[in-house]
């Protein structure tokens, strides 16, 4: 067994230094959209997790500089997409600018405005349930109202700055 002391608790905890330690930790990466004042609005996260079963919750976080949120937190419903492997330029797509984030994208829109890509892993058909300002984040919290999937191919995956898979099991 191998004795490591911990780091000192009063390091300099520099975001950039922050960023890069975040980064080992792999997460998916959704997509979050819905049709408002008639025009597609959505944003990626990396920072999807399920909250409950019952009730049926999801979270995401969004930074509180966001100009994309304030515009989509007015939609009704919510369409939430769990992007694949085959998705990277589509998730740099919805980070790019705002006139072309769905630009050759197949998306499909609910009747009440919940706007999710076809090709998805999964969709989910949400409305805010709560918001929680945590830093420079809010975490939002999701109630579900329909949620589907299609097990064709893996997840997007974000790991050190960078887009990938992971490996199918054997």
């Amino acid at each position: 067994m191998t004795t490591r002391s911990l780091p000192s608790t009063n390091q300099d905890l520099d975001p950039h230094r922050l960023r890069d330690v975040f980064g080992v930790f792999p997460s998916g990466v959704v997509a979050v959209a819905a049709e408002v004042d008639g025009a597609s609005v959505g944003l990626a996260a990396s920072s999807f997790t399920s909250v409950s079963l019952d009730p049926p919750l999801v979270s995401f976080s969004v930074a509180t500089s966001s100009r994309t949120w304030p515009v989509l937190r007015r939609a009704g419903h919510l369409g939430v997409t769990v992007l694949a492997d085959h998705h990277d330029e589509a998730c740099r797509q919805l980070a790019g600018p705002v006139e072309h984030r769905f630009d050759g994208l197949s998306v499909t829109v609910t009747g009440d405005g919940a706007l999710t890509l076809d090709d998805g892993l999964a969709r989910f058909d949400c409305t805010i349930h709560d918001e929680v300002t945590a830093g420079d984040h809010v975490i939002v919290i999701l109630r579900l109202h329909a949620a589907d999937h299609a097990d064709v191919s893996e997840p997007l995956v974000f790991h050190r700055s960078g887009f990938g898979s992971i490996s199918p099991t054997l």
